[in-house]
Order: structure tokens, then C-alpha cells, then sequence
């Protein structure tokens, strides 16, 4: 008789996730900044600003202890990751847009997690879904301004309306009974699809431009 393994509880899952995410964020910070004359203390602390930026916001927004001050777990990933990175860089010559790709995975467990975090403590359904776009979006806004660069979100294709379309399918999916854990791989897949197809196809918000 076959036996089904346990499944992983939900809590340990997003625990998991929002590592994986600070890692690859940190990551795509050094990669970003690497296209700038930065020294190994200058890689840190855009990957720093890039893994923690948005969910610090976030906690502050919600008035909960920040989440790496209360688990320096994820300082330490964020440190770790970028410190390899920056090694594996000096070593490997990588493609300039690679960052896009981390970026976009990051995006999606960040909205995931920020949105979950929201909705745990109470938070109303459209506060909750804007505090997933914080947590996956600002850590980016803070990077590219460190690289001197016009950030992603504000610019690019689409970014910040990938977030919210993830973090309002989950919040609704929630509200309609569905897990939390379905619920979360949904709103992952549909944040990277979004994002991964904007990046191939170049999707895009219009752009204002005024009349003469």
C-alpha cells in the first residue's frame, strides 16, 4: 500500500517562499549594479535595499515588528545571496537584462507574501492587495534609484499592474473559500506569467504624454 507524504504546512511553505524571494531580489540587485563601477560594500547594500526594501515598508504600513529584525533569517539570506552573486559575476560574464529574470520570481513570492502578511492581520481586501505591490515592487523602486537608474515599475513594461492583478485574484480566490495555499500558487503564476510575457512581447501601460 502506497503512502501519501504529509503536505507542507502552509506556514513553513510561505516561510520558504519569502527566503527564496529576499535571495532572488538580492540577487538581481548585484546584477543590476553591477553595470555600475560599484565596490563589494556598494553590491551589498543595493542587494540589501533590493531583498528588504519593500517588505520593511510594508510592516511599518501594517505596524508590525519589521520582518528581518524579527528573523535576521532573512538578513542573512539577503548578504549571502548577494555576496555569491557578486563572486559569480566577477567570474562569469552574465547578460546585461539578466536581472529581469530573479526580478520577475521575486516580484511574484514577494506580492504572494506581502498580500498574505496583510491579510493575516486583518487588513481590508484592497489594502491587503496594495501591500503585496509594496512588498513586491519597492525594493526595486530603491535599487534602480541607488543604480541611478529611472525605476522599473515606473517605466518598464508591465510591473506593478502584474502585482496587483496577483494579489487581487488572491485575495479573491480567499474570499470565494479557496486555500490559502491554492490561492498563493495562483497568484505566483499569474504575477511571473504577467511579468515574463511583458518582458517577451513588451507589454506596456500607455505612456502620458501631454498636447502641445
Amino acid at each position: 500500500m502506497l503512502c501519501s507524504r504529509p503536505m507542507m504546512p502552509l506556514d513553513t511553505a510561505l516561510y520558504i517562499a519569502a527566503l527564496v524571494a529576499v535571495a532572488v531580489n538580492a540577487s538581481a540587485g548585484v546584477l543590476e549594479a553591477g553595470r555600475r563601477p560599484f565596490d563589494l560594500f556598494g553590491m551589498v547594500v543595493v542587494a540589501l535595499a533590493a531583498a528588504l526594501g519593500g517588505g520593511s515598508l510594508r510592516d511599518v504600513l501594517l505596524d508590525r515588528t519589521v520582518f528581518w529584525i524579527a528573523d535576521q533569517t532573512y538578513l542573512l539570506t539577503a548578504i549571502l545571496a548577494g555576496l555569491v552573486t557578486f563572486a559569480v559575476v566577477r567570474v562569469v560574464r552574465l547578460p546585461a537584462k539578466l536581472f529581469l529574470l530573479p526580478d520577475a520570481i521575486g516580484l511574484a513570492l514577494f506580492t504572494v507574501s506581502g498580500t498574505q502578511a496583510a491579510l493575516s492581520v486583518g487588513a481590508p481586501w484592497l489594502v491587503a492587495s496594495l501591500m503585496g505591490v509594496i512588498t513586491g515592487v519597492f525594493g526595486g523602486i530603491v535599487r534602480d534609484i541607488l543604480c541611478n537608474e529611472v525605476p522599473l515599475v515606473f517605466t518598464g513594461q508591465l510591473y506593478a499592474t502584474a502585482s496587483w492583478a496577483g494579489a487581487l485574484v488572491l485575495v479573491g480566490l480567499m474570499a470565494v473559500g479557496v486555500s490559502a495555499g491554492w490561492a498563493a500558487l495562483a497568484c505566483g503564476s499569474l504575477v511571473l506569467g504577467l511579468r515574463l510575457a511583458a518582458i517577451v512581447f513588451d507589454w506596456r501601460l500607455p505612456v502620458f504624454v501631454a498636447r502641445p
